[in-house]
């Protein structure tokens, strides 16, 4: 897939833990491990404000966009 997350990165620069930040966004330790895997199909913007809001991040700093031998890069 070319949506590559880099949740763990971001935890990992702010010291935290899956368990913290899904305490703060109010959502499962087990859906933050799914997302931090890219095992997710998609992730509500909602959810989204919250873990940057919590992490003090940008959505880029989280999910970054790698094209794939399926995707070329049409720059």
């Amino acid at each position: 897939m070319p949506i590559v997350v880099n949740l763990d990165v971001m935890l990992a620069r702010r010291k935290m833990r899956s368990r913290e930040l899904a305490e703060h966004v109010g959502i499962t330790e087990q859906n933050i491990s799914l997302l931090k895997s890219g095992k997710v199909r998609g992730v509500r913007f909602d959810t989204l404000s919250r873990i940057c809001a919590v992490l003090e991040c940008q959505p880029g700093d989280i999910l970054e966009y790698r094209p794939g031998p399926e995707e070329p890069d049409e720059a």
